[in-house]
């Protein structure tokens, strides 16, 4: 039987599986953006997307750290430590913290190009392998599914069966890869359609994913995932449908 979390353990020592996965998954998401960076070329100077990944790091984590403290409202009203705004994280928070800091980035280097398409499937990747990091840790990493009888539940660390929901991530994030794989191959897609067409897909599964998940209501009975995940979908979709995906032509040999 197989008991959560399913951790590295070296004699005395106990490393996190959440850990380690997300260590791989920053190593081989940014090996694979160098890849496809010098297989697909880039119409930006290496200096300039030097800039544009500390905008998104700075971002991510800024954002990825209060939409996580938003998570649980009363405590972020009244945190019962200072440390209580340090202690989570959130991919929906990152992805969009992350695109606000490359906007504001980009403003202040002047860059009007999309920029995002480089980043697509490096992203896709490395969320993959963290969320295999958030299934192994099982109930402790806060992101299990509530219970459910259906025939793949599982007891994920606490004596109840439970929605996989790391585990529905990984499918959809491997079917998103596939799809948009497939249509980059037709080099149809307008510059900067790639990345948004990944953002808006994955916002709107989050958005309804959501609601399998145990979580405390910020607003209208949604948490705040939810709302900041509905919000981006809005956005993005808005974008989309009056931008359109398409190019008229043939899509440049630089990635943007």
């Amino acid at each position: 039987m197989v008991t959560f979390p399913l951790d590295l353990v070296l004699g005395e020592i106990r490393i996190p599986s959440h850990l380690i996965f997300d260590l791989l998954a920053y190593y081989l998401g940014f090996s694979y953006y160098l890849k496809l960076r010098e297989r697909k070329g880039d119409f930006m100077s290496p200096t300039r997307r030097i800039y544009l990944l500390i905008g998104a790091a700075i971002g991510a984590l800024l954002i990825s750290r209060l939409l996580a403290a938003l998570e649980n409202p009363a405590l972020f009203l009244n945190p019962s430590s200072i440390l209580y705004y340090f202690q989570g994280q959130t991919i929906v928070g990152g992805l969009l913290g992350g695109i606000i800091g490359v906007e504001i980035t980009k403003k202040l280097i002047k860059e009007r190009k999309p920029t995002g398409d480089l980043f697509t499937f490096p992203i896709i990747l490395a969320m993959i392998i963290g969320r295999i990091g958030c299934l192994l840790t099982g109930v402790s990493d806060r992101t299990v599914g509530i219970h459910s009888t259906l025939p793949w539940a599982f007891d994920q660390g606490d004596g109840i069966p439970r929605h996989p929901t790391s585990l529905y991530e990984i499918i959809f994030l491997i079917g998103i890869w596939i799809g948009l794989y497939r249509a980059d191959k037709k080099d149809t897609l307008k510059n900067g359609a790639l990345f948004k067409i990944f953002i808006f897909s994955y916002l709107v599964f989050r958005f309804l994913i959501e609601f399998i998940k145990p979580a405390i209501p910020l607003a209208a009975g949604l948490s705040a995932i939810q709302l900041a995940s509905l919000i981006g979908a809005l956005y993005y979709g808005k974008i989309l449908f009056i931008d359109g995906i398409h190019s008229n032509g043939t899509r440049s040999t630089k990635y943007v």
